[in-house]
């Protein structure tokens, strides 16, 4: 894999994103984000970094947590998603909040600056992620943490999305991405760690983290129908197969994709016809070693 050519693909994809980036009427990345903080439970006066902050979805619960004597950093490549969390911290009053455009991974900051590291989705596009974790393991003071969340991947379901997304997103349609962007080939070169606990344990391990916590559970993903969620796709990590669809071929996906979802939608209750749909997660703790 050209690992440049990859990471300015991804920018790019996450720059045209950013101001529209989980604001379409579903629900999943903020959700998330508040429960790994949850879960990594920062501590008031701590020193978080936050890989691949976005728009803040994790970076800022955690930074309301650890209080004003505490400092928290958000890091993104892409600097569109960095003007866009600015903004955010603003409007919620946020001020002990600091982001910066920054590759996640190779971040460059003092050894032993933070208390926490986190990263919600975005170790996952890392193109060397094992490597990267011995650099985040060097950022930590000692007894520092990291946590981190990614999808539950296997090889037989198409990347970053609900298994029901597998058989509604026909797989000759991934004729249109270059070689290296097919999920198998994504899966291989930079998934194949995360899909069983041992290989994550085993690489955790290897980078200097111990205790490791492995946690599968799901995150309610909600959208206002099934348009707002084919729409809200064009923002995340999907947007790299929109962006190589042929406009017949997308248009007739969208269309496949309206009508699956919106038959999922409650029709019990006229004033909430919301599409929910069960997206496993996996959620990652560990303690430095040294």
């Amino acid at each position: 894999m050209d690992t440049t050519a990859y990471k300015a693909k991804v920018t790019d994809a996450f720059n045209g994103a950013a101001a529209i980036y989980d604001r379409m009427g579903v629900e999943f990345f903020t959700p998330m984000g508040r429960r790994l903080v949850e879960r990594a439970a920062p501590r008031p006066g701590e020193r978080v970094l936050d890989i691949g902050c976005g728009l803040g979805a994790t970076l800022l619960p955690a930074a309301r947590l650890i209080g004003p004597a505490g400092h928290a950093l958000g890091i993104d490549i892409a600097p569109a998603m960095i003007e866009e969390a600015r903004r955010e911290a603003g409007r919620q009053g946020i001020d002990n909040v600091e982001v910066r455009v920054m590759d996640g991974e190779h971040p460059d900051l003092p050894p032993g600056s933070f208390d926490l590291i986190l990263g919600s989705y975005s170790v996952i596009f890392l193109p060397d992620a094992r490597t990267a974790l011995a650099r985040f393991a060097r950022l930590l003071a000692p007894g520092g943490r990291i946590a981190f969340t990614s999808p539950v991947f296997t090889r037989d379901t198409f990347p970053f999305l609900p298994p029901m997304f597998t058989e509604l997103i026909p797989l000759e349609l991934l004729r249109h991405l270059p070689e290296s962007w097919h999920p198998e080939q994504l899966h291989r070169q930079l998934h194949s760690w995360l899909e069983h606990p041992a290989d994550l344990t085993a690489a955790l391990g290897g980078a200097g983290f111990t205790d490791v916590e492995i946690v599968d559970e799901p995150v309610r993903m909600t959208a206002v129908s099934g348009a707002a969620w084919v729409d809200w796709s064009h923002t995340q990590g999907m947007r790299l197969l929109w962006q190589h669809l042929p406009e017949q071929e997308a248009a007739a996906l969208r269309t496949r994709l309206i009508t699956a979802l919106d038959a999922l939608r409650d029709s019990d209750s006229d004033s909430d016809s919301t599409v929910r749909i069960e997206v496993p997660v996996r959620y990652v703790r560990a303690t430095v070693a040294h």
